[in-house]
C-alpha cells in the first residue's frame, strides 16, 4: 500500500485518555456501565463505531458517484457490539444505512453492497468480525 495519510493516536488502557498526535483528539476514557464501569468518558467500541460510519458514508459518496446515485440524504449508523468470544473477547458490527425512498429497493442494496467492498474499514474487518448490513 502507497499510504496517503497516517493517523496517530496514543492511549493508555480503558480508564484513562486517548490523544492523537496532533491534539486534536483528546477523549477521557472509561469502561460503558454494561462492562462494570461508569461510563464517564468514550470508550473504543464507540471511537470505532464512529470511524467505521465515517468511511463507509464516505466511500458511499465515491461508490454513488461511479454509478452516478445522489447520495447526499443517506445516514449510516455503525452499531458496535464487544462480548465473550471464546476464551478472550470480540467485536461484531451492525451497519445501518438510511436511504432516501428514490433509493429504495434492488438499487439502494447494489450501492450498500458495492460501498461495503470499497469501505477500507469494510476491507479491514472482512474476514475477521461479522458485519451485518441493515438497508433501512
Amino acid at each position: 500500500m502507497d499510504a496517503l495519510y497516517t493517523a496517530a493516536a496514543t492511549a493508555n488502557g480503558r480508564e484513562g485518555r486517548a490523544v492523537s498526535s496532533d491534539g486534536r483528539l483528546d477523549l477521557a476514557l472509561a469502561m460503558p456501565p454494561a462492562l462494570g464501569g461508569n461510563g464517564e468518558g468514550t470508550n473504543p467500541e464507540q471511537l470505532f463505531a464512529a470511524g467505521y460510519a465515517a468511511c463507509f458514508a464516505s466511500a458511499m459518496g465515491a461508490v454513488g458517484r461511479q454509478m452516478e446515485i445522489d447520495t447526499k440524504d443517506v445516514a449510516v449508523t455503525a452499531e458496535v457490539s464487544i462480548g465473550k468470544d471464546g476464551d478472550g473477547f470480540g467485536l461484531a458490527v451492525v451497519m445501518r444505512v438510511e436511504l432516501p425512498e428514490a433509493l429504495e429497493g434492488e438499487t439502494g442494496r447494489k450501492l450498500v453492497e458495492a460501498t461495503h467492498a470499497y469501505c477500507p474499514y469494510s476491507k479491514a474487518t472482512r474476514g475477521n468480525i461479522d458485519v451485518e448490513l441493515v438497508v433501512e
